[in-house]
């Protein structure tokens, strides 16, 4: 009796140890063996926290990859909290085919002000205007005075989230697009985090 009770524990344990293999990853590729296809299969996936950008119609170069307040030198330990104090007043960059409308917005709005740039009309109404005329709905579009020859907008853009923030002046029309702030819903940078 002594034998068969053995054994029987001995085939209870069979199912568990099993299981247990199963557990380990038995069978699984590792980073040293040669997977052929499947590892480039794997590495056209992107992975959740990686944003995948293309270059977008009309670019003349790739995208220039993502930086953001946080990609500093790591080794270097922060003196202050300066960085993490005021991360909410750093704008999300756009990605993928958000980044490409925004590329396409930005060109529009360029394409808009400089008969104004050229005249040397910097009024902030005629910014206005001309940006309400490419559909940009009026309570969305904000115009401003910046400095003695120039003018600032910013555009809440429908198709959110995409805002349009530059400048124009006398040598230049500058624009570019972004994803709205962290802890806001505007396109207007915040002025209080938490």
């Amino acid at each position: 009796m002594t034998m068969t009770r053995a054994t029987g524990i001995r085939l209870g344990m069979l199912p568990l140890a099993v299981m247990a293999m199963f557990a380990a990853g038995c069978g699984t590729q590792r980073s040293g063996d040669d997977a052929g296809a499947a590892k480039s299969s794997q590495a056209a996936v992107a992975t959740p926290g990686t944003p995948t950008d293309f270059p977008c119609p009309d670019e003349s170069s790739a995208p220039a990859p993502p930086t953001t307040a946080g990609t500093s030198d790591p080794a270097v330990p922060p003196t202050d909290h300066y960085a993490e104090n005021h991360g909410f007043m750093v704008p999300f960059p756009l990605h993928g085919r958000q980044r490409c409308e925004g590329l396409a917005a930005v060109g529009r709005v360029k394409s808009a002000l400089e008969p104004l740039r050229k005249r040397g009309d910097f009024a902030p109404e005629s910014v206005r205007s001309a940006l309400t005329g490419l559909g940009y709905s009026t309570g969305k579009v904000q115009s401003y005075q910046n400095g003695p020859t120039g003018v600032g907008f910013l555009i809440d853009v429908d198709a959110s989230p995409l805002c349009l923030e530059g400048t124009m002046s006398r040598d230049s029309t500058q624009a570019e697009a972004f994803g709205g702030y962290p802890d806001h819903s505007g396109c207007d940078r915040p002025s209080g985090g938490h």
